[in-house]
């Protein structure tokens, strides 16, 4: 392993106002979270999924458009739904190769949600039309109760507030998940699988460290630093078999 675990971020490919050109961009909060918990972050285009599975260490799969319903077998439920097609394929296909590799994985909001398809979960469309809720507001705070034992509940104990700008959620959970958070509603804002691989929540962390952070919430630095050492600790078994 390099001495700095190479992280793959996951992008969404956009188009600039005035240009004819496509990005690959993130939100540089996720990169730098990456980077100040000592891994080195690098950028994913749709181009090369398989590849980079191959060459990174772990994913961060990031937060973003709403995934297209049909991956779960349902309809676009109403006009608050919006999907991306191109950015679906491509993480899909991302997604695929890192857990085909059984390799980390970190799961932010859509990210979050993707990995519970994947693995034969479904989800809340609409929080507002389906629940009566409302958790998409950026400068919200509110309540989760961590549970246990959860590596949440160890770096910042049971109860502690969160950011919230989603209006899907997950509903079944996919298999080998365990919801680890929970609003006060019920809403599940945090997971881990039982493989101990992948650490997923419907919140961002990575505006809540660093420079985006303020001291309504816990700053969730170390939980980049714990999925970091979980990298660490999964190459080096790795590196060990390897040498057998």
């Amino acid at each position: 392993m390099n001495s700095y675990p190479l992280i793959c971020v996951s992008t969404d490919g956009i188009y600039r106002e005035g240009s004819p050109l496509r990005w690959a961009a993130c939100p540089k909060s996720y990169p730098d979270a990456i980077a100040e918990a000592g891994g080195l972050p690098l950028l994913c285009s749709e181009n090369c999924p398989e590849e980079m599975a191959d060459f990174c260490d772990a994913l961060l799969l990031i937060g973003g458009d709403d995934l297209s319903p049909a991956f779960y077998g349902e309809d676009v439920l109403n006009e608050t739904v919006k999907v991306n097609a191109l950015r679906d394929s491509f993480e899909m296909k991302l997604a695929t190769s890192f857990l085909k590799r059984k390799k980390p994985i970190m799961a932010i909001c859509r990210g979050f949600q993707i990995i519970n398809v994947l693995l034969g979960g479904d989800l809340y469309q609409d929080l507002v039309a389906q629940k009566g809720l409302c958790h998409f507001d950026p400068q919200l705070r509110h309540p989760v109760h961590a549970c246990e034992g959860s590596i949440l509940a160890k770096l910042f104990g049971t109860e502690f507030n969160v950011n919230s700008t989603h209006h899907q959620a997950v509903r079944k959970l996919g298999r080998g998940l365990k919801a680890t958070a929970f609003s006060s509603e019920g809403i599940i804002e945090a997971y881990e699988h039982e493989s101990g691989l992948i650490l997923g929540t419907q919140f961002h962390p990575e505006r809540l460290t660093g420079p985006y952070w303020d001291d309504r919430t816990p700053n969730m630095a170390p939980y980049f630093a714990c999925f970091i050492q979980l990298v660490r600790n999964e190459s080096e078994k790795e590196q060990k078999a390897s040498n057998l």
